[in-house]
């Protein structure tokens, strides 16, 4: 087997309340491989919003380590190399899809590639290829506000895909659709991951959603309560 792309290693995370101190992940160890699809799912409050956000860097944890590519402790890092390493390794899908009203569309899809010091003309065309690729090509120079939540969502995607990076972090990307939608945006960010071999990481509580997952990782109270993978149950 290839060696994991991120090892989370004993990884704890409290959260002060006041007075009172929230134990959101107690102790929680896990890996990631390159290539593959995977869903944590539970209920509000089982520690899947929390671990993502670890996972990302957006957060700390109070104890344990994220290592990546068997060299990179995230946890180490000062904010500014953190910011450079997800600039250049991680994408992101949100739930609220967190576009820039005063953008069009294709303007949101390049802004990854600014840090990378893409000129304009080369931003723009990357931009409306991967508009083409979710199915925006005719809407490039509209603004979210001219779209329809399914539209912004394949928008948020394309930003998400444009710089082709290793890994990509995906935050109840249906929980603001309806079923069609939500089939149509799961078969596009999973077949543009399976197609670039990325990983892909998505929390939801959605059982649907998390049926294009390879492997499901449920949690309930902060710990890790099952790892499901879709190989091993198709073959018993």
């Amino acid at each position: 087997m290839s060696k994991p792309i991120i090892i989370v290693n004993d990884v704890s995370k409290v959260f002060l309340m006041g007075k009172e101190r929230v134990l959101a992940l107690k102790r929680v160890s896990i890996e990631f491989y390159r290539g593959r699809i995977y869903c944590i799912v539970g209920t509000s409050g089982s520690g899947k919003s929390t671990l993502l956000n670890l996972l990302a860097g957006l957060e700390k944890p109070t104890r344990g380590n994220i290592v990546y590519f068997g060299k990179e402790n995230i946890v180490k890092m000062g904010e500014r190399k953190l910011a450079k390493f997800r600039r250049e390794n991680i994408g992101f899908v949100f739930q609220s899809y967190n576009l820039l009203n005063q953008l069009t569309a294709w303007e949101n899809v390049s802004m990854p590639l600014i840090f990378k010091g893409y000129s304009k003309r080369m931003r723009r065309r990357a931009a409306k290829v991967m508009l083409h690729k979710v199915g925006l090509g005719d809407r490039a120079q509209h603004l979210p506000t001219q779209m329809s939540g399914g539209q912004q969502q394949r928008t948020s995607i394309a930003r998400a895909f444009v710089s082709r990076p290793k890994i990509v972090f995906a935050d109840e990307p249906t929980g603001n659709l309806d079923t069609k939608t939500s089939i149509e945006v799961m078969e596009l960010v999973t077949g543009m991951a399976r197609k670039l071999g990325q990983t892909l990481i998505i929390v939801t509580h959605d059982r649907d959603t998390a049926s294009y997952a390879d492997t499901v990782i449920t949690m309930r109270d902060g710990i890790i309560l099952d790892i499901t993978d879709k190989a091993e149950v198709e073959n018993e």
